[in-house]
Order: C-alpha cells, then sequence, then structure tokens
C-alpha cells in the first residue's frame, strides 16, 4: 500500500490517450528528440486541483529546462500517480512515459516482464545516486542491474492524540512500546466514555491487510517466507496479531461497535479527537490537520509498538525500456534536480515548502545519508513549522527496528488478510487458528501463480 500524503506519495497519473502521432506521446516509440532537444515525457505531475503542488512542479520543470535548454519535459498528470488497474497495460501498450513513477514493490515486476531500461551504464551521471540510502536503492537493483531510482521512503508508526493520553491520566511524553501496553492504554482511553475509541483499525479495502502484515512486522514475524514461495502467517506471531485485536474489539470494547473501517473512516475519527491510536505513517499528520480537524500540537507520532520491526513502503521512478540513451541521461538530469538535491526542488525546497504553509518538519525516514543527509535535515530544522518535538519517539525507536518492504503481490495478500482481520472485528466467535490456516493456503496458491 502507499502513504497517503500527497506531497510524499503524490499520487497521479493515469491512462493518457496515447496518439502515434503526437508530439507529446506517452510512451518511448520515437527518437526522443524534438527541435533539436531530448524531449522526456515524465508523470506523476500533481493535478490542477492541488494548485500549490501543480505550481511548485512547474516551477521545479522549468528551472531545469532554463538549467538544460536541450532537453524537453513533457509531464502527464492525473490521479493516481500509478493505477494498479492499468499500470501492466500501460507498460505493455507501449503507453508507459519515458520516466515513470513505481512503488517500490513494482520493481521486481517490471523488471520481470521486461519493461525497464537498465540504468547501471549510465548511474555515474546521477551525482546523487551514492548518498541514497542503501537499503532503498537495493529496492531497485536486480541481479547487480539498476532499474530505478527511489525517491520518497516511509515507514509505519503509532500516531497518538496526546490531550486523550492526558484526559485519562497517561503520560504523552511515554507512548506505549509493546502490544500489551496500547490495549491497556487503549482501555483507559474508551474509558472516557462519550464516543471515545481507544484503539482503531482498518479491515476493508485491503487495507485491513496491510496493517496485519504491519503488525505482524511488528512482533518480528513475516507474511511469505525468505524463498518467496510459501505463507508465513499461520504462527504464533500471526496468532497473537489477531488474539491482540480480538481482545481489545471483545473483551475490552476499546475499538468501539463501527467496524470494516478504511483510512478515512480513522482519519476523521482522529481529527475529531475521539480516537487515541492508530497505525500510520508520518504523512497523516497534516492530512489529520488540514482536512479532518486536528491540531498539530495534540498529534504525536511512537515508533511501532513491539520493538521489532515495521513496515516500510516509498516511491521511485523507473525508465521505459525504449528510451534511448540520450532520455535516460535526461531522464537522470531531472531526478536529480527535482527529488534529488539535499534542500532543494519539489520535495526538499522547505523554505518555499513553509512559506506556502506546507508543513515541514514531520519525520519522514531519511532518503540521503552522509554530508547529503546532514545539509537536507540542517534546512529542514531551520525552516520547521510543526511541533518536531512530537516525533522524537518515533525517530529514536525506528533506530532499534528491522526495516521490512512489502510481501510479494501485496495486494493479493492483503485481500485475503482483508477477510481475517474483518472476520475477527466483526464475529465474537471468530476460530484464528482456522482464519490463519485458511489464509495460509490461499496465499501459497497466489504465490505459486507468480
Amino acid at each position: 500500500m502507499r502513504s497517503t500524503g500527497f506531497r510524499r506519495t503524490l499520487a497521479a497519473i493515469g491512462v493518457c490517450s496515447c496518439l502515434a502521432l503526437a508530439a507529446s506521446a506517452c510512451g518511448s516509440g520515437d527518437d526522443g528528440s524534438a527541435g533539436g532537444k531530448t524531449r522526456i515525457t515524465v508523470n506523476c505531475e500533481p493535478p490542477k486541483s492541488a494548485k500549490v503542488d501543480r505550481r511548485f512542479f512547474e516551477q521545479d520543470i522549468a528551472s531545469f529546462e532554463k538549467q538544460n535548454p536541450d532537453i524537453d519535459v513533457v509531464a502527464h498528470d492525473a490521479f493516481p500517480c500509478q493505477d494498479p488497474k492499468t499500470f501492466d497495460a500501460k507498460l505493455a501498450g507501449g503507453q508507459m512515459e519515458d520516466v515513470f513513477y513505481t512503488y517500490f514493490t513494482d520493481a521486481g515486476h517490471v523488471v520481470d516482464i521486461n519493461q525497464a531500461a537498465d540504468l547501471t551504464p549510465y548511474l555515474k551521471e546521477l551525482k546523487s545516486y551514492d548518498t541514497i540510502q542503501k537499503q532503498l536503492r537495493d529496492i531497485y537493483t536486480v541481479d547487480g542491474k539498476v532499474y530505478g531510482i527511489p525517491r520518497t521512503g516511509y515507514s509505519m508508526g503509532l500516531i497518538y492524540n496526546r490531550k486523550l493520553f492526558e484526559k485519562a491520566g497517561l503520560d504523552p511524553d511515554k507512548p506505549p512500546a509493546t502490544w500489551d501496553e496500547v490495549r491497556a492504554d487503549a482501555k483507559r482511553i474508551a474509558a472516557l466514555g462519550d464516543g471515545t475509541v481507544g484503539y482503531a483499525d482498518y479491515s476493508a479495502q485491503n487495507q485491513g491487510g496491510w496493517h496485519f502484515t504491519a503488525e505482524l512486522y511488528s512482533q518480528g514475524g513475516d507474511v511469505v517466507g525468505a524463498d518467496g514461495k510459501q505463507a508465513t502467517v499461520d504462527t504464533p506471531e500471526g496468532h497473537n496479531v489477531l488474539q491482540n485485536l480480538h481482545d481489545m474489539r471483545w473483551t475490552d470494547d476499546s475499538m468501539g461497535s463501527k467496524q470494516l473501517l478504511v483510512i478515512n473512516d480513522v482519519q476523521q475519527m482522529m481529527g475529531s479527537g475521539k480516537l487515541g491510536m492508530y497505525l500510520s505513517a508520518p504523512d497523516n499528520i497534516p492530512i489529520l490537520v488540514k482536512e479532518k480537524g486536528g491540531d498539530y500540537k495534540d498529534l504525536a507520532l511512537a515508533p511501532m509498538p513491539g520493538g521489532k520491526g515495521t513496515l516500510i513502503g516509498g516511491d521511485g521512478y523507473m525508465f521505459n525500456k525504449k528510451d534511448t540513451p540520450a532520455q535516460i541521461r535526461a531522464g537522470l538530469k531531472w531526478l536529480d534536480h527535482m527529488f534529488l538535491t539535499p534542500g532543494a526542488g519539489f520535495l526538499g525546497d522547505y523554505a518555499r515548502a513553509k512559506k506556502n504553509d506546507a508543513p515541514v518538519g514531520l519525520p519522514e525516514p531519511r532518503l540521503f545519508t552522509g554530508a547529503a543527509d546532514a545539509k537536507d535535515q540542517q534546512v529542514k530544522k531551520a525552516n520547521a513549522n510543526v511541533p518536531v518535538e512530537n516525533y522524537q519517539a518515533f525517530l529514536n525507536g525506528n533506530r532499534q527496528l528491522r526495516m521490512k518492504i512489502e510481501p510479494p503481490d501485496a495486494q493479493q495478500i492483503y485481500s485475503v488478510l482483508d477477510g481475517v482481520v474483518s472476520a475477527v472485528l466483526t464475529k465474537k466467535d471468530a476460530d484464528i487458528d482456522q482464519l490463519l490456516g485458511d489464509a495460509s493456503g490461499k496465499i501459497d496458491s497466489i504465490l505459486a501463480r507468480s
């Protein structure tokens, strides 16, 4: 799954109508030259409805083209950046942009179906490449060859309401570090009454499976074995995840009676001040404030309870296999300018973001290392406009956690696990052992077909 804040997960572009002779064709059917310039098509431009982000994106393309007068960048927009329903069709039909957005979980698939250009011979021309976190670079590396460049990352944590913690007699500076503590704190928060819910979780639209995976990682478990061929959900760790949800829902009554929730439901509960805790990435925080009525001072972020792991995700760009060498070089220059220069560009110009009332100082996982990271953090700190102290526990705790990407065939697997989580939260007598056994068999079948 993706995180949900637009500036960090910026999801834009659906299928465009690709006319074979149009100058702004979707794919790379020509040599990429136009009027003596190298032309590249790129996607994930913010839609017109996102006025500020759209303006930033256009400004950055204009400044890039001014610095590189031999390159013409044609940006495509729509929502979302990558539609799972049309992504493969665009690839197979030759309609994909020259430089195209992907989730981390797409990298291996795009390479497997032979739709990605090998960037390895050109990496020396990407100034920022060696400054990017190795674990993120490795996501786009297959059999020693590099097929993509990471742009952002996220990791899951526990968002909680400091005001409700205080009202329940809990210390807001000491968020729960174990699932037993989450359960105990949720019970005390729910006891405040007046419709207050202690802990909420997703259980529909594949989002329940996504969160089950994150909760399993937090306890040291995994969804799929190291060989990628067998499910590993029917384990003590998997049982613990479901038993904890069952007990909070039915024994403690700390999760409320309304279930089959999705992200918008839970965000609305948190923004209205009626929810104590839920799992999310940091980019949920500005959504809670700007769209759901929350207040930055009341919202804090802690690391994943359990202390053993957390789910990470993110995005990057890959290159069309039909790209010419000139287009690949131009695309890499564009990525450096737009996304990979510390303290500058679409995601890194913190001064510009602050001036336009966009949040600066949220605890996103660090993209860079070394001197590049130091510069990025320095500029971010100088322009911070949110209470960074509310996120210190998250930053400190994340250093101790195993960072794990989503499983293969994630969406299909999440669909299976959705049914497991929803059953536990809607049926008091749900048989956890049977649910996990059935899910394991279904996941094995999915893996066997992939």
